[in-house]
């Protein structure tokens, strides 16, 4: 009998306890789901005019394609004028740090572009670039 509780004894302690590192795994998941950010796309390919003075952004999270008809386009979705603001309000709560980038074609008329900026500010976001190549 002695032999016996002392056999069932040593089977569990040689079993390794997994529970901890469980528990780390799962915690650095959140913390890589949490501090992860997204990148999103603004939906159609934009032929974007030269500027000598174009600089890289950094954080640049909201994108917002014009096209050569002045369709415009955010989150790869075509939408009309009049809902620009309401999704620039959408991205901004989702990412407060991300800056506008306005991704305007060359036919694109001047219009749309300035509507769409004052889209962007009447929602809140006053940090708007547009999008040129780098000569």
């Amino acid at each position: 009998m002695r032999q016996h509780l002392a056999q069932e004894i040593e089977e569990e302690e040689s079993e390794i306890n997994i529970t901890p590192m469980l528990d780390v795994v799962f915690i650095m998941l959140i913390f890589f789901i949490v501090t992860a950010t997204f990148v999103k796309e603004a939906g159609i390919e934009v032929n974007r005019p030269d500027a000598a003075t174009a600089v890289k952004a950094e954080k640049a999270n909201i994108l917002v394609a014009i096209g050569p008809n002045n369709d415009i386009w955010i989150d790869r979705r075509q939408i009309d004028i009049r809902s620009v603001r309401p999704n620039i309000e959408r991205l901004h709560a989702e990412n407060p740090q991300g800056s506008v980038v306005i991704q305007a074609d060359k036919e694109s008329k001047t219009d749309t572009l300035i509507q769409v900026m004052d889209a962007a500010r009447q929602a809140g976001v006053f940090n708007v670039s547009i999008a040129a190549n780098e000569p």
